[in-house]
């Protein structure tokens, strides 16, 4: 690189340090002692399943939440596309944030055609900063959907860059890597997910399923591979469908409980774990800090 090239990246990296905002974003105060935490998802829905109890738990507690959505969910609908469909989806996850406790952002990338690119490196990396994360949480890279894939990717090759000064330098570089996370899956090749942590969400299980309700076009109407006859017209057939929806993610994390109940045993103890009934399991990351026991339960401070 030529030096003269240089002097736009050093003037950056010698300015201020000052944290922009992030567009549609209440910012934090800073130094208030509460955790910041950002998570990333492909699709307006994401986030909310893997982790929306976490997520209340944490903002009832004060702290700072951001879930984000890579792509705009533009295609997520077996009758709707395009921009109604997209300013649909964000007027439903709105709500669900509404009601969980936490803010949320969505990307304008075109859902089913995410790519690992450089600037989407460069914008989840200015993200991460922004917020300037305690904790970053996203799925494994390996995943039915090549979305949820290449958002494993993209957050994993933020979690070296977010401390790299004269990467995106006119945001400025974290003096401390955050600590990464994904969340659980049922996909086994190449290994299992783990349990490094695991949180029982009784508390605000009924806020995660309200908050999923609220996402019609994803759930009672089946998403990109619904049909008509799933949600009818008639409000008594509506309701019996939500019901049906709200049982199914009942299971669902009933049985993230029963997969884990070794771990669980071991984050509650004695006759606690047995009382456990709907959980969120999370896995550490090879990337970023590496949290020890103490550490994790400083990010996660509703864990006995």
């Amino acid at each position: 690189m030529h030096l003269r090239s240089l002097f736009p990246l050093l003037a950056l990296a010698l300015a201020p340090a000052v944290f922009a905002e992030i567009p549609g974003v209440k910012m934090p105060p800073a130094g208030d002692g509460k955790l910041r935490i950002i998570a990333f998802g492909a699709h307006p829905d994401d986030c909310e399943i893997q982790l929306g109890g976490a997520a209340a738990l944490w903002a009832r507690a004060g702290h700072h939440v951001l879930l984000v959505s890579v792509t705009n969910g533009d295609i997520g609908h077996w009758r709707e596309a395009g921009g109604p469909l997209a300013v649909r989806r964000k007027r439903e996850v709105d709500a669900a944030h509404a009601i969980l406790g936490v803010q949320g952002v969505v990307l304008d990338n075109h859902d089913g055609e995410l790519e690992p690119t450089l600037e989407n490196r460069r914008t989840l990396t200015r993200l991460i900063r922004r917020w300037n994360a305690d904790l970053v949480l996203g799925p494994r890279t390996n995943d039915y959907h090549p979305d949820h894939r290449y958002t494993g990717v993209l957050v994993q090759d933020a979690a070296f860059m977010v401390t790299v000064p004269f990467f995106c330098p006119d945001v400025p570089a974290m003096k401390k890597n955050p600590v990464f996370m994904y969340y659980t899956d049922r996909f086994l090749k190449p290994a299992p997910s783990r349990a490094d942590v695991i949180v029982s969400i009784d508390a605000v299980v009924e806020k995660k399923l309200d908050a999923l309700a609220v996402m019609i076009s994803q759930f009672a109407e089946g998403g990109a591979n619904g049909h008509a006859g799933l949600y009818p017209a008639d409000p008594a057939g509506q309701a019996q469908r939500q019901r049906q929806v709200r049982e199914n993610f009942s299971r669902r994390f009933t049985a993230t409980t029963a997969r884990f109940a070794k771990e669980l045993a071991a984050w509650y103890p004695g006759d606690a774990a047995a009382r456990v009934k709907h959980a969120e399991a999370f896995e550490i990351c090879e990337y970023g800090t590496q949290p020890d026991k103490t550490e994790l339960k400083r990010l996660f401070p509703f864990v006995p």
